[in-house]
């Protein structure tokens, strides 16, 4: 039930992604969305799929008692990954047109600080973030794993994301970067 669920949620948040995808502001360079989308989906997929792979094939090898989730845990995990999944089509739907694949820039590029913007500066990664943690509470083993490369990674586009809106936007940005924390609000 608690596969089902987690599946069912990473669904809605792919499917929604795909449906709104071809909304979007023409980059800088005028192409609309396609090859940085495919590339980065796949991308992922094939992370999710190196996790799946792992969990089958060395779940014999480790002790049940450590890969095993209470029935409490799971129902948690569930919940964090659906509150994550909100918050990030949340985020992306308040961004609307602006947005575009992580480390982009769209002609008309518009500053957006509401919604979950008005809390953290990168909310779609913190919301990608809290769903990765719910699924690991629901499968910790090996997901356990991916969860800081997922973090540094999302931090280090961060960075290169905010240097390209600080030149984009170098009179509001750093007003709103200063009363904004970057993934996690009140924190970092």
């Amino acid at each position: 039930m608690f596969d089902a669920l987690i599946l069912g949620l990473w669904l809605t948040f792919l499917g929604y992604w795909f449906a709104t995808a071809t909304r979007v502001k023409r980059t800088a360079n005028g192409a609309r969305w396609g090859g940085a989308i495919f590339r980065a989906t796949l991308a992922i997929s094939v992370l999710f799929l190196v996790a799946e792979l792992l969990r089958g094939r060395l779940r014999h090898l480790v002790p049940l008692d450590v890969t095993y989730v209470s029935p409490i845990a799971a129902s948690i995990g569930v919940a964090i990954c659906a509150l994550g999944v909100t918050i990030a089509i949340w985020a992306r739907t308040c961004l609307g047109q602006n947005w575009g694949m992580p480390m982009s820039l769209r002609q008309g590029h518009e500053l957006v600080t509401t919604g979950p913007y008005a809390y953290v500066r990168h909310p779609i990664y913190t919301g990608i973030l809290l769903a990765l943690v719910g699924t690991t509470l629901v499968h910790w083993y090996p997901r356990v794993v991916l969860l800081p490369v997922f973090f540094a990674y999302f931090v280090y586009a961060a960075r290169v994301e905010e240097r390209s809106m600080r030149e984009q936007f170098p009179n509001e940005y750093p007003g709103y970067a200063g009363r904004t924390k970057m993934l996690i609000p009140f924190l970092f």
